[in-house]
């Protein structure tokens, strides 16, 4: 009655079903951790932003990772920019998705160090090749408070570190590679800054991140999870058709031809 599902074509057809199930499931998973990671970070961001500023060094030093409890948290530096150093970075969007640079300028702290910080985004005007003019920054002995981030690596980013740039324009905001163009010892991670306000809102300030949504990654979860549930339950009804073709195939070769009448 069954015999068919030895056939090649229901062995393949079966086998595939079987490797879906266990694939389908794994995505599911997958799926929930990423929701969870999300809820997780949110609460982060949460905490950090709401929590009292601190002194960078507090959490921060010389080839220190940044952890991620301390992302976005609110750290205040005292010391100077330095304008002659600074950098933009490429390919950066504002709010409203312009594509343009942020700003990266040195901030040297009374004992030396130097802090990175992103001073925001200004519009790519004029040739890709050339750097732009950057509105100057506070001048003299500063405090600037700012959210704490971590360095970005391609990895993490997906953004890819390209060489042969223009002079003064990078990729990634990495305090890494900042050291090494400086030669001074740099905290690690950098900050993205909230005050003091520039002048005449330029570079434009980074916004908050938004730390209310979670996205759809447990409706993906259960998506992919129905799906699963849904291969055997496919794969039963595809069983039971192909058992009543074959079974009303038989029972057709089975009766006999009825002859026309003679006159």
């Amino acid at each position: 009655m069954y015999r068919f599902l030895l056939s090649r074509q229901w062995v393949i057809l079966t086998l595939i079903m079987l490797a879906l199930i266990p694939t389908m499931i794994e995505l599911g998973f997958w799926q929930l951790h990423r929701h969870e990671h999300k809820v997780a970070l949110n609460k982060v961001i949460s905490d950090s932003l709401s929590a009292k500023p601190v002194p960078a060094e507090s959490l921060t030093a010389p080839g220190r990772a940044i952890k991620r409890d301390d992302l976005y948290r609110r750290v205040t530096a005292k010391g100077t920019f330095d304008t002659a150093d600074a950098v933009v970075v490429r390919r950066r969007t504002n709010s409203d998705e312009e594509v343009g640079y942020h700003v990266l300028t040195p901030f040297v702290l009374d004992d030396g160090k130097v802090l990175v910080v992103n001073r925001g985004w200004i519009p790519a005007d004029g040739a890709q090749t050339q750097f732009p003019k950057i509105p100057a920054p506070a001048k003299g002995e500063t405090t600037v408070t700012g959210r704490l981030m971590a360095d970005e690596t391609t990895a993490d980013s997906g953004i890819k570190d390209v060489r042969g740039l223009p002079d003064r324009m990078v990729m990634l905001i990495n305090s890494e590679q900042q050291a090494k163009a400086l030669g001074k010892q740099v905290l690690g991670g950098y900050v993205e800054l909230t005050a003091p306000e520039p002048k005449g809102d330029t570079p434009e300030l980074i916004p908050e991140p938004d730390h209310s949504g979670i996205g759809p990654h447990m409706a993906y979860a259960i998506q992919w999870w129905l799906f699963a549930a849904g291969v055997p339950v496919g794969w039963v009804v595809l069983v039971r058709r192909e058992r009543r073709d074959l079974a009303e195939a038989a029972t057709a070769e089975s009766e006999p031809e009825t002859e026309p009448a003679t006159v």
